[in-house]
């Protein structure tokens, strides 16, 4: 029995160990489960293309009217790259990486 308490308290130390190096993407705020999540933008100008583009592209979905929306204003393209590459960033590897552990761990 003794083993078996041993081995489980080797465990939950790999697992916090893990945790506290692989669970970043989420950052705790002083609010109670409230968490932020960052991502880096170069300047104010990429990020307002950024929010104006997430906004066309809702605007889009909902009017589901593409064609009309581009023809009306040239400048109202959306930037499809910026926005995946944002997704991208905020994409929490680091945690699925995490989770590939834990699985080899509790095994």
């Amino acid at each position: 029995m003794r083993l078996m308490e041993t081995n489980q308290t080797e465990k939950l130390q790999k697992l916090q160990k893990l945790t506290a190096q692989y669970f970043t993407t989420l950052q705790p705020t002083n609010e109670a489960n409230s968490y932020i999540a960052q991502f880096k933008v170069v300047n104010y100008l990429e990020l307002g293309c950024l929010i104006t583009d997430l906004l066309k592209l809702c605007i889009l979905a909902l009017d589901n009217d593409m064609h009309n929306f581009s023809k009306k204003d040239k400048s109202a393209t959306i930037n499809v790259s910026l926005i995946l590459e944002t997704i991208l960033h905020l994409f929490p590897m680091d945690e699925m990486e995490f989770l590939g552990y834990v699985g080899e761990v509790v095994e």
